[in-house]
């Protein structure tokens, strides 16, 4: 039995699995960028992620060899909540208390 630090955050539902064969990354939908740049994400798709009208999407892109070659979008209250995971013990230093 592994015994968890206490400081050990929690795994978030994005967190690669120990076991490399279980990813459970794939592809949902091709979307199309019209001339406006808007695309429409299947309904589908935005009901079992939950998103919903005036929900705010965060764009998390990688580079490589200075262009970009992945984009994820992650719900921006789930963003919060990973920011102030990673911060809140490095605030928690730095505070006098």
């Amino acid at each position: 039995m592994v015994k968890k630090s206490k400081n050990a955050p929690e795994p978030g539902c994005c967190d690669t699995p120990a076991k490399p064969q279980l990813q459970p990354w794939k592809v949902e939908a091709l979307v199309s960028v019209d001339e406006r740049g808007q695309m429409v994400l299947p309904k589908d798709l935005r009901d079992r992620a939950g998103i919903k009208p005036g929900d705010k999407l965060a764009i998390v892109s990688w580079e490589k060899d200075g262009s970009i070659c992945c984009m994820s979008l992650v719900k921006a209250d789930a963003l919060a909540g990973m920011v102030k995971d990673m911060l809140g013990p490095m605030v928690k230093e730095l505070d006098p208390e």
